[in-house]
């Protein structure tokens, strides 16, 4: 065997040895023509002596070499450059202490630096440079050389002046100053000022609770989640860098998990919570959605901090905390606005809510003091614990297993709750000093009292005055929706729901599902089949307005409602419209169980699940064909390939519009001629990926519309952001 091994090795060189105990295995040779390790391998590790310890004979690559890990023929004495370094014109020469770079950790440092350069470019392009095409970076990688630190062949400011051909003003461009950067992300401080101006004009009036006269850097000294979480929300739509929400919302994931890892015990904390359970960050499905869980974390850490207790703040701190006044309060408002967030949450979900309603809170007229809150605040937290009032008694029977109350009980109670709505009602519009976002929201909790007739069988007393209650309550809380669509704020253009709440969002999204079911029903006879017609529509609208960035989780439940508008029932729609006009006067007194629901245990949401289900049933049963709806899925009927009956003619006035981030809602007099025949808007088909895992309409649910449908929703700009730490 010795002999064998060592004819196979063949002759033995000064590098090579026996190790003890190896039964005369031989270590690798070593020499010149051979392909060298890298510096930080164990065998080149041996080497720390550098030439003292090289045996003669022994060549060395030059550094090019070396680092490509290729054979070298350099010639140390007399010192003759290698062939490859002659024919690359490269600097060819070895030194001893040379290491080789990493590839992938310079990849992933290039890439970084290009995704920031991209941002400045684009910040420089805002601001009224021009992008000369005819310059050219000379990239020192295309030429073979490398550099060991990424700045010795690029620099971002010199970067972006290399690609802008300055002709403002005729000066040169100054690179921007970053004041605040949140992993790569920089903010200049007029950038700043900018965006913390926006969430003030826009946004601070769905959630009035901090205060204005506060500096950005005060925010930030505060808690820079706080800070962030401010400028994600401004962010949402700003014109003058459209991507910078995208940037954003990885870093901010990774900050705000974080930081709730840490246990946060500062109520700023809990403030940045309250803001971005409000405006959550953009995804496309609520299945990745956190918001549900950063309410239960917000609430907890309320009540672990003493928010719950503030004049006993010391029992929840390990030193003595003597508030002043103004401390008081602002502690006071912060937890009003955490139940007030946290049950909108609740309703928005269909999930319980999180809130504490105590004696910190408790209604004290007349009273004067910290614990005094703003009239704005006051009535939305009023609205919220009728909500919980209502969400409680009506969704939560312990005797029963979803949970819901009995016909008669549901019955009463909604008489009950009917009186104190309308006392409500007369209270805050008494209030002239109230917003309009005030009365936005005394709808929705209207609109969410009234859900509950869905739940009502056929044979319930007054069941037919319950379901034309619910009709005027979607049509109240609609009405009041486009009228603030139209609004400004202070005289910008724009209305003001374009910067709405996720609530409110959710609440039109319920409205909407409303006028489809009562539309598709026996019942449509009973009410304005055409002005209901019109209200769906634009509704629609308004809910594609409501998309920050393409294919978001509203974009996506506008196109589930188009295609369920078009796709079921469409015959027997058209048929009840004949009957609203008065063909058929006997269909009218034909009451059925179809308004019944399916899935009880969302409280009032269980419509929109609901619905979800109808629908995938109605499919299967009509039996689409799954390429025609992929091709066209707001209108799948409009293939030839469908096996449905096609010889009706499809309602075309719900084509998606091509998605802007910064368009306004369409006029209401265009409101009908906008909707669908040929599917998605452009540029939506690309990526497409047909698995059960990238289709997920609503919530977990997705599930119901497993081997039905798979739209194409792995597109790029929701990917960019579960990239950056979304999903």
């Amino acid at each position: 065997m010795d002999g064998q091994g060592a004819a196979s090795g063949g002759a033995s060189s000064p590098t090579t040895s026996v190790r003890p105990g190896t039964s005369g295995s031989f270590k690798r040779k070593r020499s010149g023509v051979e392909f060298e390790s890298s510096p930080g391998s164990g065998v080149e590790g041996e080497d720390d002596d550098g030439e003292r310890r090289r045996q003669p004979g022994v060549k060395r690559a030059c550094n090019e070499c070396r680092q490509q890990k290729l054979r070298c023929d350099v010639v140390q004495d007399p010192f003759t450059t290698c062939s490859r370094c002659s024919r690359l014109k490269l600097e060819c020469k070895i030194e001893s202490n040379f290491k080789r770079v990493g590839k992938r950790s310079k990849h992933a440092e290039m890439e970084k630096q290009i995704e920031t350069l991209q941002r400045r470019l684009q910040q420089a392009k805002a601001q009224g440079f021009v992008v000369d095409e005819n310059d050219e970076l000379e990239s020192p990688i295309a030429n073979g050389a490398y550099a060991r630190n990424a700045q010795a062949y690029i620099n971002s400011d010199e970067a972006v002046s290399s690609l802008l051909h300055l002709k403002q003003g005729g000066g040169s461009f100054i690179p921007p100053r970053y004041v605040k950067e949140l992993e790569g992300v920089g903010l200049t401080e007029e950038a700043i000022n900018q965006l913390f101006h926006e969430y003030w004009t826009c946004y601070h009036a769905y959630l009035p609770f901090l205060n204005p006269h506060q500096t950005p850097e005060q925010y930030y000294q505060q808690h820079p989640l706080l800070f962030w979480v401010i400028i994600a929300v401004a962010s949402r739509r700003y014109t003058l860098d459209p991507t910078l929400l995208t940037a954003l919302s990885g870093p901010l994931s990774r900050l705000l998990w974080t930081t709730v890892g840490e246990v946060p015990n500062s109520h700023h904390v809990v403030k940045a919570l309250c803001i971005l359970c409000t405006w959550p960050l953009p995804t496309s499905t609520t299945s990745t959605d956190p918001t549900h869980i950063l309410c239960g974390v917000m609430m907890k850490a309320a009540t672990g901090i003493g928010l719950h207790r503030p004049n006993h703040t010391q029992d929840f701190s390990r030193v003595s905390i003597d508030l002043n006044k103004e401390q008081l309060h602002d502690r006071v408002v912060t937890w009003a606005v955490c139940n007030i967030v946290a049950q909108s949450i609740g309703t928005g979900y269909g999930q319980p809510a999180s809130t504490l309603y105590d004696w910190t809170l408790a209604v004290r007229p007349g009273a004067e003091g910290p614990y005094v809150l703003t009239p704005e605040l006051d009535a939305r937290l009023q609205l919220e614990r009728f909500c919980d009032k209502v969400s409680k008694e009506m969704y939560s029977n312990v005797s029963d297993p979803r949970g819901v109350a009995g016909d008669e009980i549901r019955a009463m109670l909604t008489r009950v709750y009917r009186r104190e709505y309308g006392e409500l009602h007369s209270t805050i519009m008494m209030n002239q000093n109230l917003s309009q976002i005030v009365n936005l929201h005394l709808k929705a909790a209207g609109l969410h009292l009234r859900l509950s007739a869905f739940f009502d069988s056929s044979g319930t007393a007054g069941y037919m005055e319950d379901l034309m209650a619910l009709w005027r309550a979607a049509v109240a809380f609609l009405d009041l929706v486009f009228e603030l669509e139209s609004s400004t704020t202070d005289g910008t253009n724009g209305g003001i729901l374009r910067y709405a709440t996720n609530y409110i969002m959710q609440m039109i999204i319920a409205a909407c599902f409303t006028l489809l079911k009562l539309l598709s029903s026996f019942f449509a006879p009973e009410i304005d089949f055409e002005r209901g017609r019109r209200l769906f529509h634009r509704t629609i609208q308004i809910i594609r307005s409501l998309s920050v960035i393409n294919n978001d989780l509203p974009w996506r439940l506008a196109e589930l409602m188009v295609q369920m508008w078009n796709g079921a029932r469409v015959e027997a729609r058209r048929a009840l419209q004949q009957d609203s006009n008065g063909n058929d006067e006997q269909t009218r007194t034909i009451i059925d169980d179809s308004l019944q629901l399916k899935v009880r245990c969302r409280m009032s949401m269980s419509l929109v699940f609901d619905s979800i289900w109808r629908w995938r049933e109605e499919f299967q049963a009509q039996g689409r064909n799954l390429e025609a709806s992929l091709k066209n899925p707001t209108n799948p009927d409009s293939a030839a390939e469908s096996s449905a009956s096609s010889t009706h003619q499809m309602d075309s006035t719900l084509m998606a519009p091509t998605h802007q981030l910064q368009n306004h809602l369409m006029a209401t007099s265009n409101a009908e001629a906008v909707t669908p025949s040929n599917g998605l808007p452009s540029g939506m088909m690309t990526g497409m990926a047909y698995n059960e895992s990238n289709y997920e309409v609503f919530d977990p649910l997705n599930w119901m519309l497993d081997g039905l449908v798979d739209f194409p929703y792995s597109y790029n700009a929701v990917q960019g952001l579960e990239a950056n730490g979304m999903g």
